[in-house]
């Protein structure tokens, strides 16, 4: 089941990119809308070895952003809005 948008804010882009590097932002960017994948099937989506998607699937798993069943995975939102606050440094 596809849900509405995920939010998730970050207090700098530092935090954004350490916690969703650019490999992890093509998964879910792969991802976004298509149901459930098999891994091999996102490795094949986002052009990349099917060992080392696996272990970027671990952690969107571990950071609760996909849901995982049996041999398949799913990023179960519409899309992804991201906000984070620049501000002059104090």
């Amino acid at each position: 089941m596809i849900s509405d948008l995920l939010r998730i804010s970050f207090e700098t882009p530092e935090l954004l990119w350490q916690t969703l590097t650019i490999k992890l932002w093509e998964i879910l960017k792969a991802m976004t809308g298509c149901g459930v994948l098999s891994i091999r099937e996102v490795a094949r989506r986002v052009n990349r070895d099917m060992k080392a998607v696996h272990g970027d699937i671990h952690a969107l798993l571990n950071a609760g952003l996909l849901k995982k069943s049996d041999d398949v995975v799913l990023f179960p939102y519409s899309g992804i809005h991201v906000d984070f606050m620049l501000q002059a440094a104090a």
